[in-house]
């Protein structure tokens, strides 16, 4: 994201919020959710061989925007971490929080029924509104307000809510232009309460090529008639809603003075890695969570 790069350095904070991309262990604190990675074999690379709770074999695309944007190893710890250790609490809330939750999407339902406990993207946003509130007690309103307009608000979110449609868009009981929209309309409202939060600086993480999971390609071959190739159709809905939150985001910006904002597309990328990989030098990982309603992606190089 290189509009982005521009705070490097910064004394600003790193908040991130989303789903599995993004997830550092948020998750872990609930016993009654089934969308964990705190169990083998995922973190068989991450130092000491830990299931952090990260949908990934190592670090995942949290820890690298954090080294990429500020130098810094590791994504900033989970909220609900944070709130269990009053002590690392005050040192650490002005690196910035980690509120992503695995399995989760732009609407409050997603995720639910699949998964059980789930944080959404509204709820992850009511959190960030405690957090700032403790910025605010410890700083002061005006230093906060600073700090929070300097910071970098990191989103990944909207695999999860068009996976969890895929069966209704199928039997055609969702219009696939309607789900766009109600996802777009919801998405605006809560960009519109993080700004009103503080927000300014926003990096977008774009909705990947979700028909090319292996899952999806499982189901062409087996439910579908086709080859065991990408599913179109799920490709096509990730690039509608690609296109639909880059005229969220024109609109969202024009209207709200101090926006700055970078929209990543994932879509170009992964796909162009998918279709190149001898050339890319990489072998793209699609991690797929129970059914592969969550896409996770991470990349090794090729053996």
């Amino acid at each position: 994201m290189p509009k982005m790069t521009m705070v490097k350095g910064s004394r600003g904070a790193y908040f991130l919020f989303g789903d599995s991309l993004l997830d550092v262990g948020t998750n872990n604190h609930f016993k009654d959710s089934r969308a964990r990675a705190d169990h083998p074999y995922y973190g068989i690379d991450y130092p000491g061989s830990i299931a952090t709770g990260r949908f990934s074999n190592g670090l995942n695309s949290a820890d690298l925007l954090a080294w990429y944007m500020s130098d810094s190893t590791f994504s900033p710890l989970p909220f609900l971490t944070l709130l269990d250790h009053p002590g690392i609490f005050l040192k650490d809330i002005f690196h910035g929080a980690n509120f992503a939750s695995g399995g989760s999407g732009i609407l409050d339902d997603t995720g639910h029924h699949q998964y059980g406990r789930v944080v959404p993207l509204g709820e992850q946003i009511q959190q960030f509104a405690t957090l700032r509130r403790n910025i605010s007690e410890i700083l002061g309103t005006g230093t906060a307000e600073l700090i929070l307009k300097m910071s970098v608000y990191i989103i990944s979110v909207g695999s999860n809510d068009l996976f969890e449609k895929q069966m209704t868009l199928l039997q055609n009981q969702t219009d696939p232009e309607q789900l766009i929209a109600n996802l777009t309309t919801t998405y605006a409202i809560h960009l519109q309460n993080l700004y009103d939060l503080g927000a300014r600086k926003f990096a977008i993480i774009g909705v990947p090529p979700l028909g090319c999971c292996p899952m999806e390609r499982h189901l062409n071959l087996t439910m579908m008639g086709g080859n065991g190739g990408c599913v179109e159709s799920m490709n096509g809905l990730a690039q509608a809603f690609h296109a639909s939150t880059q005229s969220l985001l024109h609109n969202f910006s024009s209207a709200n003075p101090g926006v700055f904002y970078s929209l990543g597309n994932t879509y170009n990328t992964i796909l162009s890695i998918i279709d190149n990989r001898r050339a890319s030098g990489k072998t793209l990982i699609c991690d797929t969570l129970a059914f592969n309603i969550t896409a996770s992606y991470t990349y090794e190089h090729a053996h």
